[in-house]
């Protein structure tokens, strides 16, 4: 296929472009998770003519990445976001509605982000199942390995990963749109969201972040932004034949895979540290990235090994202190909304279900009972419980009903 097929200038048949029908299915998959935006409700307000209008600009070939907003978050650690429009949003969502479906026969079973029923507590699981099998229900000796990716998302080479995207679509992809959504998807992928974006917040905010973890340092033709929904399943699919490699070629039986960080257990803990320069090898010669040098953890299975923030040993799942950690300090965050005025708002008190809830539907799957009621009933501030209250034992907040006054 020619690159002219990517010029500005390309005009699309519109019975082979998209359908207005899945543009609209786009846009409700991507409102139901972003619709307090401001973009969002900006694009809400005339929604069905922005979508036609987009509909149009796809298939005529005119449509254009917008400019993103760049912010730091630190939690769990710091990381640099670049969010889209909420426009180019919803054709992430169309393009991944589109290619999902042949993704998911590529995978490996055990990869496990951005996957239905695939997530963190699938990884943890099938981690900790790995340990019980290979050690026989703990009876006979294993190790465990477990390696990262070097500044994985900012190295992604936008070459590699769309000569191989290419090749699977036309391979796989058996719609008439095929043309189309190559377009796109080179539009997405070699889109540099630095050039023109929106910084939100202070220079300082990035000071601490090392260059490595910054699309701003990138190397040239290098880097997928964080936030982005394309950005995480292109990953996947990046990392996919690096998986194949592992499973059928080493033959690795307790192999799996979150993003960037990927464990392997086995018998011989001389042939994991032979796989060590093996994987190096390989990561660096067909994907051009580099394993953390600092991150390369090789113990017995009794040990223990932290893994998507927990840490797994015989017969117990542990919550990670750094995960205690953040949930001491969300709840301080929060108190200190008390301090500043006694009757929290109703945005308060959605940011304070959102964020509790967030961590207690993490530590609800493990043994974390006393510690989760103790937590909160020694730091949480008291006016708090006038608002809120928890249901399910301790596993969720919810608002309490306001009590209606009526005038007879």
């Amino acid at each position: 296929m020619q690159l002219s097929l990517f010029s500005n200038s390309l005009t699309t048949d519109l019975k082979e472009g998209f359908s207005l029908e899945a543009i609209f299915e786009a846009y409700f998959s991507c409102r139901s998770n972003k619709r307090n935006t401001i973009n969002a409700l900006a694009f809400e307000l005339d929604y069905e003519s922005n979508l036609i209008q987009l509909w149009k600009d796809l298939n005529d070939g005119s449509y254009q990445p917008g400019k993103s907003i760049a912010f730091i978050v630190h939690k769990p650690v710091q990381r640099e976001i670049f969010a889209a429009d909420f426009r180019d949003r919803v054709v992430h969502h169309l393009i991944i509605n589109k290619l999902n479906p042949l993704f998911e026969k590529e995978f490996i079973q055990d990869s496990f982000a951005c996957r239905v029923g695939k997530g963190t507590h699938h990884g943890i699981n099938r981690a900790n199942k790995f340990i019980s099998q290979c050690s026989n229900n703990y009876t006979e000796d294993c190790h465990v390995l477990k390696l990262d990716i070097e500044g994985f998302f900012m190295h992604i080479n936008k070459e590699i990963l769309f000569s191989r995207l290419q090749k699977f679509i036309e391979a796989q992809y058996k719609q008439n749109d095929k043309e189309l959504v190559l377009e796109i998807c080179h539009k997405i992928i070699f889109n540099s969201p630095t050039e023109n974006c929106i910084i939100k917040g202070a220079a300082k905010n990035w000071e601490g972040l090392p260059k490595n973890k910054s699309l701003f340092h990138s190397p040239q033709n290098c880097g997928l932004p964080i936030g982005n929904l394309t950005s995480q399943i292109f990953a996947n699919f990046y990392m996919s034949a690096f998986d194949h490699s592992m499973k059928k070629e080493l033959g690795l039986r307790f192999y799996g895979r979150y993003v960037d960080d990927f464990i392997i257990v086995h018998p011989d803990k001389e042939y994991l540290k032979y796989l060590i320069p093996v994987i190096s090898n390989y990561l660096n010669d067909e994907l051009k990235l580099k394993l953390h040098p600092k991150k390369i953890y090789l113990q017995h299975y009794t040990k223990g090994v932290k893994f998507l923030g927990t840490v797994i040993k015989p017969n117990r799942i542990y919550i990670a202190n750094r995960t205690k950690g953040n949930f001491y300090n969300a709840i301080q965050k929060h108190n200190k909304v008390i301090e500043v005025r006694r009757k929290p708002n109703s945005e308060d008190q959605n940011a304070l279900l959102s964020s509790m809830n967030s961590y207690l539907g993490i530590m609800k799957h493990y043994k974390t009972y006393n510690l989760r009621k103790r937590m909160l009933n020694k730091y949480l501030n008291g006016y708090w419980w006038n608002h809120v209250y928890l249901s399910g034992g301790v596993a969720k907040f919810v608002l309490k009903a306001k009590v209606v006054k009526h005038s007879w």
